[in-house]
């Protein structure tokens, strides 16, 4: 059952309180099988005492009522409704945030699972395999707004995870559209950030999303060279049309000519920002790869945008404080500058999000065999940044004895994570109380232990 049919019985209830029991009620539906246990992990994730970083230790908690073993089966045979569930985050988005989503990857590793399926190879920043700065495991895209004030609050869209066989940008592609199609209405065309990368190609990302309602955004090398539309055909001229016009070199400031937008504002930590638009410029596209076959390759149109300001957060240098990007959406839009730029510098709160969700409430510390069990686990992590959003409201600061005081409305995940266990023995009770039961028999005697498969780690081939 859809997590909109949940919710839409329901009336908009405008406290935050109210909103927050209606999202745990609305998550506990989203889980057919196990549900219980599943729901009383997630609470143990908010409610332990500091990071998290064993999840048989999670059963210590008092809100988890079950053992570890329990916990263990729940992610094993358990079941989570992951459409149902970004329904639920589509529905319970904060509604004063802007329509401006960052969508980046990362990677959980699980370097020495040889029993483990479906591993690949991706980048780390920190480890490396044989030289490569590359590690074994699992790749997971990541969707999340954006909130423009100065902190490292997102809300969580959702997440997915690559095969290492899939082809990224079309992955990205099908997980945007489905994120645009849950939002998307008669407001503003929500706009999606991304990093320079090799699986977040322009052409690919704004060919596939041409027929959604979505808004690319993408930072581009300062040494790529696009090109401009072919000037008119003469009549009676013979001979195949030209495809490509005057190139506009990033780095050639020579090619730009006069800019079609043009924007200076004044921000109290970039200073005087200039962003300069250049419209109706494509890249080139060649009959290879996934535009290969006898038609020719299209030609994908967008924006190039330069963003300039004149000082940065940290000292830099000259080439730190200037950036291009890549804009494309639907066709009679044009793309506002402000927002544009904005969005590029708070897309790298998703990153903040990443790493609590890692450090703080333990996405990648359980060691887990298979795929589909580190995807409930992710649910899971999911559902608590969620919540942690929406106890934001309520909570209060329980600093250490070295913090400083803060204000309540500038606390960060990691305080209201501390005030959870307080808030939540004041919210409803949802999971049900646990049933009394025996140990299992075990292993029956004289059967012997069998070794677990070995899978390869997939590699991709060039």
């Amino acid at each position: 059952m859809r997590a909109v049919a949940v919710v839409s019985s329901m009336a908009v209830l405008p406290g935050a309180e109210e909103r927050l029991a209606g999202f745990r009620a609305g998550w506990y539906r989203c889980l057919p099988r196990w549900a219980d246990t599943l729901f009383e992990l997630t609470d143990a994730v908010l409610c332990a005492g500091g990071p998290v970083t064993s999840l048989p230790r999670l059963s210590l908690e008092p809100v988890c009522r079950r053992g570890h073993g329990s916990q263990y089966a729940a992610l094993a045979q358990g079941r989570v409704d992951a459409g149902a569930l970004e329904d639920l985050l589509a529905w319970f988005r904060p509604a004063g945030w802007p329509l401006v989503f960052a969508v980046d990857t990362t990677t959980w590793p699980r370097v020495a699972a040889e029993t483990s399926p479906e591993r690949g190879l991706y980048y780390h920043p920190s480890r490396q395999t044989r030289g490569k700065p590359v590690v074994p495991g699992w790749c997971y895209q990541k969707v999340s707004q954006l909130c423009f004030g100065r902190d490292s609050w997102v809300w969580p869209v959702s997440c997915r995870r690559i095969a290492p066989g899939a082809d990224l940008a079309a992955a990205t592609v099908s997980q945007v559209a489905a994120a645009a199609g849950r939002v998307a209405g008669a407001g503003p065309v929500p706009l999606f950030a991304f990093d320079a990368g090799p699986g977040y190609d322009p052409a690919a990302l704004s060919h596939g999303l041409a027929a959604c309602r979505a808004q690319v955004l993408i930072r581009l090398r300062k040494d790529r060279v696009l090109l401009r539309d072919p000037p008119a055909r003469a009549p009676h001229a013979t001979g195949r049309p030209r495809r490509h016009g005057a190139p506009f070199a990033c780095k050639d400031e020579r090619t730009w000519g006069v800019p079609d937008a043009r924007l200076v504002t004044g921000d109290p930590v970039y200073g005087t920002v200039t962003v300069r638009g250049w419209a109706r410029l494509h890249p080139r596209t060649r009959r290879a790869g996934r535009w290969a076959g006898p038609a020719p390759a299209p030609i994908v149109r967008g924006w190039v945008i330069r963003v300039e300001v004149t000082s940065t957060p940290r000292p830099a240098s000259k080439a730190g404080k200037m950036l291009w990007l890549w804009w494309s959406g639907p066709p009679g839009t044009t793309p506002d500058l402000d927002t544009c730029w904005r969005a590029y510098v708070h897309r790298f709160d998703i990153e903040h999000a990443i790493r609590f969700a890692k450090t703080t409430l333990g996405w990648t510390r359980p060691a887990l065999r298979h795929p589909d069990q580190a995807d409930r686990w992710t649910a899971i992590i999911l559902a608590a940044c969620a919540q942690l959003v929406l106890a934001r409201p309520l909570a209060a600061d329980r600093r250490l004895p070295w913090e400083r005081p803060r204000d309540p409305a500038q606390l960060t995940p990691g305080r209201v994570r501390r005030d959870f266990s307080r808030l939540r023995s004041a919210l409803p009770s949802v999971a049900r109380p646990r049933k009394p039961c025996r140990p299992g028999p075990g292993r029956p005697k004289g059967r012997p232990t069998r070794h677990a498969r070995r899978y390869p780690v997939i590699k991709k081939t060039t």
